[in-house]
């Protein structure tokens, strides 16, 4: 028997539901020197911003028991910079290209959204756990009045699929989503990291120069995956599960929840071919249980 690993998120097929997750996969140029990433589902882009970061000073990396914390802050070209130097390659990918857009306010996001609509993508990833400069800095993923306005403006922007990224630091994650569905997202991908901390206690102060950071990996996965089981049960558009995903079971935990498609990222940097692994584990697992399509098994739990 021949398992079907294809899945529909939306307007778009994937050849599977392996999908590598924004800032861990760069724009897969670094990664197809180690294998074949066209057989993987699709690529989510390193985020992007309207103009180029330099990302946040000090320590960006910090390991912690069973993950790891960033603060990265977002170093990118810039739109411009990503059309001019990475699309050309980027675009040529046989899977589905994601692009990851962010902002520091609703223009940014906006104006970034029309430039690369323009573009030979498949999907846009709205980031809307970054910091919003007129809100005094919190995130628009926090309040859901405040994401609503930045979803709405985004979805008015562009014709492309549209997914937004949520953030478990959200005041309601479900509410959220509704939110998201509401405003006409085609899809919601979920969870993005854990606002964190670490102390050096030589130094007595903050590891990160910025206090907090994301904190992402296996640590994150029962909290993540709980998240995702309840958004799933409150929309109708599909979802992206990720959070701590590191084996095949880790990613048929997710589906079971109800996800469409996963998001890989953490273990992207613990074995640098995890989703070859992951996929041809998910085919194993469905041979093994005689699961001919991935629909069967969806939103079972």
């Amino acid at each position: 028997m021949m398992s079907n690993l294809e899945v529909e998120f939306s307007s778009l097929k994937f050849k599977n539901p392996v999908v590598m997750a924004s800032g861990t996969f760069g724009f897969g140029k670094e990664y197809c020197e180690i294998y074949d990433i066209e057989k993987l589902g699709g690529i989510c882009s390193k985020g992007l911003t309207l103009n180029k970061k330099n990302g946040n000073d000090g320590v960006r990396i910090h390991e912690t028991a069973s993950g790891m914390m960033n603060s990265v802050g977002l170093e990118n070209p810039g739109i411009e910079g990503f059309v001019k130097n990475e699309l050309n390659y980027f675009k040529n990918l046989d899977l589905i290209k994601i692009v990851n857009i962010g902002g520091a306010t609703i223009e940014d996001y906006v104006k970034s959204i029309e430039i690369i609509s323009r573009e030979d993508i498949d999907m846009i990833e709205l980031n809307i756990s970054c910091p919003n400069v007129k809100e005094g800095g919190m995130a628009f993923g926090i309040k859901d009045s405040i994401a609503r306005e930045v979803i709405k403006e985004a979805r008015n922007a562009t014709k492309l699929p549209l997914v937004v990224k949520l953030s478990p630091n959200a005041e309601d994650i479900v509410k959220m989503a509704v939110v998201c569905e509401e405003e006409g997202a085609d899809g919601i991908s979920l969870v993005n990291t854990f606002k964190a901390m670490a102390i050096d206690i030589r130094k007595r102060k903050s590891i990160f120069k910025n206090t907090y950071a994301g904190l992402s990996g296996p640590a994150i996965k029962p909290i993540a995956l709980r998240m995702v089981h309840e958004v799933c049960k409150n929309v109708t558009i599909p979802v992206m599960g990720m959070g701590g995903i590191v084996n095949y079971e880790d990613a048929i935990e997710f589906i079971m929840a109800g996800a469409t498609c996963i998001q890989i990222g953490t273990a992207n940097f613990i074995n640098p071919r995890i989703g070859l692994e992951i996929i041809a584990g998910i085919e194993k697992f469905m041979k093994e249980e005689n699961v001919k399509s991935l629909d069967e098994i969806r939103g079972i739990v």
